[in-house]
């Protein structure tokens, strides 16, 4: 059971509501909306008593703390852990655990690679790799867990060849991304399954980030052309090449289970989409609001910070519900529903502000390639089993997804 939000009035923040929950544990995990839906009610920031950190759930309150990054820095980490009181089990990205100035020239070089202009080399290649994907799948039988066969493969064909990595190791890359995003967390048993792989795991990235390593063309050596230019040093390179391959795995895997999973719900929608398959793109970011695979990041507040009539004072984490913001009534309709009559333009499950994901122009492109080729196969599709939730501290994520289709 979820714990009811309380009001506190003697504790180390009076007035403020406190919950007493765990946003960690493996009730929330596995099915989070009414946990949601009892932060957003109890007020535009809470007190979690657990962990002695604030949260916000509610859309308009989030938005506006990823948007204000002067406020609610990265820079002293997005997980649990802070950087300014605790060393970081690795070091932090450049990306998205620091603040500018130091993650402005890192963060211009990666917007340039992976702008939409630049990936249309990689559209037809995609969409032929996704096409020959799901004409194998169907050779093979209606009925498939779409998570190993369509969401993770996909991505694990596609994505490192882009980067530029070799074959050999590659079966690293998603256990590499599970530890990571549960690091985020506190260290609970999901941080402890994996801690023992974890350091040769990290090893093995951090060797791929060499430039000896990394295939010409590919987004790692083009990074590596940025530091010859000066726009980023040589030491930022590896860690710039680091940012794509922490987070440029399990975020799309789970964003294609996720809009998997949806139009397996909403029938009507898929047969939507057949018609109109121009709605790819929509019905992926849909999908990315409805779902929400990236359902959790902290801020640190550099000063106090009013939110609504309390304060957050300097120095403390403020853990902001995505997953939340996405289904909160005050912004969206029927928020529950998958719907491409919908604009979810707006989501914050990309985040929001400078640092909002930087490769989500690929993700959407896999998405698109992914789908599409689907669409033009596959008339009907439906669940055809339990569906399994896999607990990650941050991720939502699905350990399996039976589904039984009926090809065009």
């Amino acid at each position: 059971m979820t714990s009811t939000p309380t009001t506190s009035t003697t504790g180390p923040h009076p007035a403020l509501p406190v919950h007493h929950g765990d946003p960690f544990g493996h009730e929330v995990l596995e099915d989070p909306a009414a946990f949601h839906e009892e932060l957003r009610e109890a007020g535009p920031v809470v007190h979690l008593s657990r962990y002695d950190v604030f949260a916000m759930a509610r859309y308009a309150e989030v938005h506006a703390a990823l948007r204000d990054w002067q406020s609610f820095e990265s820079g002293a980490g997005v997980g649990l852990s802070n950087f300014r009181s605790e060393p970081p089990w690795r070091p932090p990205s450049l990306l998205l655990e620091s603040d500018p100035p130091r993650h402005d020239a890192p963060r211009r070089v990666l917007s340039g690679l992976l702008a939409p202009r630049a990936l249309r080399r990689l559209r037809e290649r995609w969409r032929a790799a996704a096409a020959d994907l799901v004409d194998d799948l169907l050779a093979r039988g209606t009925e498939f867990d779409a998570v190993p066969a369509l969401a993770e493969a996909f991505p694990l064909h596609v994505f490192p060849d882009a980067v530029g990595i070799p074959d050999e190791g590659r079966e690293n890359l998603l256990p590499y991304g599970e530890f990571l995003f549960n690091a985020f967390g506190p260290h609970n048993d999901l941080v402890e399954a994996g801690a023992a792989r974890a350091g040769d795991l990290a090893a093995w990235v951090n060797a791929q980030c060499r430039r000896e390593v990394l295939a010409d063309g590919g987004f790692g050596a083009q990074i590596w052309a940025a530091a010859d230019r000066g726009e980023i040093t040589p030491d930022q390179a590896p860690l710039v090449v680091r940012s794509l391959l922490s987070a440029g795995v399990d975020t799309t895997v789970h964003g294609l289970g996720a809009v998997l999973h949806a139009v397996a719900t909403f029938p009507e929608q898929w047969r939507r989409l057949r018609e109109q398959p121009h709605l790819a793109r929509v019905a992926f970011d849909e999908a990315v609001r409805w779902a929400s695979p990236v359902q959790t990041f902290f801020r640190t507040a550099t000063t106090d910070v009013r939110v609504g009539d309390a304060v957050v004072p300097a120095g403390n984490k403020i853990l902001m519900f995505l997953a939340s913001a996405n289904r909160d009534p005050r912004r969206w309709d029927d928020p529950a529903a998958f719907d491409l009559s919908r604009d979810p333009s707006g989501h914050v499950g990309f985040g929001f502000g400078i640092h909002q994901c930087v490769g989500q122009h690929v993700a959407r492109l896999e998405a698109e390639s992914l789908l599409t080729a689907l669409a033009e196969r596959v008339e009907s599709i439906e669940v055809a089993g339990p569906v399994v939730r896999h607990h990650n501290n941050t991720m939502r994520a699905l350990g399996s997804l039976p589904l039984r289709v009926r090809p065009a």
